[in-house]
């Protein structure tokens, strides 16, 4: 009988191989996971635990809320909100230098707000802002630059689906993570509006200076986007001030967006059917994820690897706050391998047993919000770090006459912003739970 521990272990090396070679995600997991479970034990017992394991695991309420804001988001892309969004932050920052592209990322930004997914809001607010950012002749690289870090602000601007992923995972409160995300994604839009402000100012011809345009078209602009920031109000804001919880919010969001579109006359029958399958296939591979991670998860729990990690850890020596910079760093590097959803459902099981053995001064509930918001900004930079870089490919993708070379180069300012985010974010727990602590009273 091989030693449960050890297997653990080579299980986990045979996982990391699998992904290396690019086998997807979920179908590496079920079958590391399976064989596992098979060679621990009997494959009658895991042929026993498959009968009810899926069901238990996607009757889950609050799971019920991800097709709903990937439908919203879906509906969202298809019915010009990016395009005025875009358009009313271009007429407020276009007058200063470089504020075509700030405007690029408020714009991300606020359709991050609506979508929640990262990928969604790279790809459709790129389609929109990239080809003005080369009309006003500013650089490849932080054209396509700014749009790949703008996307990564979906992550985190709630409703975002990897934070409702995590809540569900760490067992937090929907809402209470929407509240600790708002300012430190306002944050990172500061963070990232300066950064292009100093980069054109640092390198000569990487931006134009700005144009100011007319009365008529920021009157104009401004007016256009006041259905977005009503339907953020109604769905966002609802949550927030406990009218009805994320699901519900989220039903209304799609009926409102879609009403939105069939108004503007930009959402027919056909991109409407399109948005609904989109949001299967997009649902079905979460939940195929969420799947193979709790077959994962079992294995491992009798191999006991998450166990002796944390019996490792916290009897090493290191303090609580060296302990989660190698976590941090740990992430980091998952990140240039995979996908930042498939990261967090395959790795929170392993690193928040850790973390919550450590005395970092806060209670459980808090200690679980601070983590999940520093582990989610550390997943936004895999979406542009090499060698993966999801978000550079899908830049890549619209700008074909754009080396990746180049796009890589472009984020780096933005990489190097969002480790300042890291840093602020560790120092200053009260950045994340301001707003939970308000709303808790």
């Amino acid at each position: 009988m091989i030693d449960g521990f050890v297997l653990g272990i080579g299980g986990l090396l045979v996982l990391l191989a699998l992904i290396a070679v690019r086998v997807p995600i979920a179908y590496t997991m079920i079958l590391v996971g399976a064989a596992g479970i098979m060679i621990q034990t009997r494959p009658m017992i895991l042929f026993n635990q498959l009968k009810d394991l899926a069901y238990a695991q996607f009757s889950n309420y609050d799971l019920s809320v991800l097709p709903m804001f990937i439908l919203m988001g879906g509906l969202a892309a298809r019915t010009g909100l990016s395009r005025d969004l875009f358009r009313a932050a271009n007429a407020w920052l276009g007058r200063l230098r470089g504020g075509v592209a700030m405007a690029a990322l408020v714009g991300c930004a606020g359709f991050g707000a609506l979508c929640g997914s990262s990928t969604a809001t790279a790809s459709t607010m790129g389609q929109v802002a990239l080809p003005e950012l080369k009309r006003y002749r500013f650089a490849d690289s932080l054209a396509t630059g700014t749009i790949a870090a703008g996307g990564t602000l979906g992550i985190l601007i709630p409703p975002s689906v990897v934070l409702i992923v995590y809540a569900i995972t760490v067992e937090a409160n929907i809402v209470t993570m929407f509240a600790a995300a708002l300012i430190p994604g306002i944050l990172a839009l500061i963070l990232f509006m300066v950064t292009v402000a100093v980069y054109v100012r640092l390198v000569p011809g990487s931006g134009p200076e700005g144009t100011a345009v007319s009365r008529e078209e920021l009157v104009s602009a401004s007016v256009g986007v006041i259905p977005v920031f009503i339907i953020f109000a109604i769905v966002i804001g609802g949550i927030y001030a406990g009218i009805y919880n994320p699901t519900p919010a989220a039903a209304i969001g799609v009926v409102l967006v879609a009403l939105y579109g069939i108004v503007r006359a930009k959402l027919g029958w056909r991109a409407f059917v399109d948005a609904l399958l989109d949001t299967a296939r997009f649902t079905g591979m979460i939940y195929l994820i969420l799947f193979g991670a709790e077959l994962l998860k079992i294995f491992m729990a009798r191999a006991g690897v998450p166990q002796a990690a944390a019996t490792f850890l916290q009897t090493s020596g290191l303090g609580p706050y060296e302990i989660l910079t190698l976590v941090i760093i740990a992430f980091l590097i998952l990140g240039c391998l995979m996908d930042s959803l498939s990261m967090v459902i395959l790795a929170i099981p392993f690193f928040w047993p850790v973390i919550s053995g450590l005395d970092f001064g806060l209670g459980p509930n808090e200690l679980k919000i601070w983590f999940g918001i520093i582990i989610l900004v550390v997943v936004e930079l895999g979406l542009i770090t090499p060698p993966v870089g999801l978000n550079v490919f899908i830049i890549n993708s619209l700008a074909k006459d754009v080396p990746m070379r180049q796009t890589f180069k472009g984020v780096m300012p933005f990489f190097a912003s969002e480790i300042v985010r890291v840093v602020l974010l560790v120092a200053f727990p009260t950045i994340s739970l301001l707003l939970p602590r308000l709303l808790a009273g």
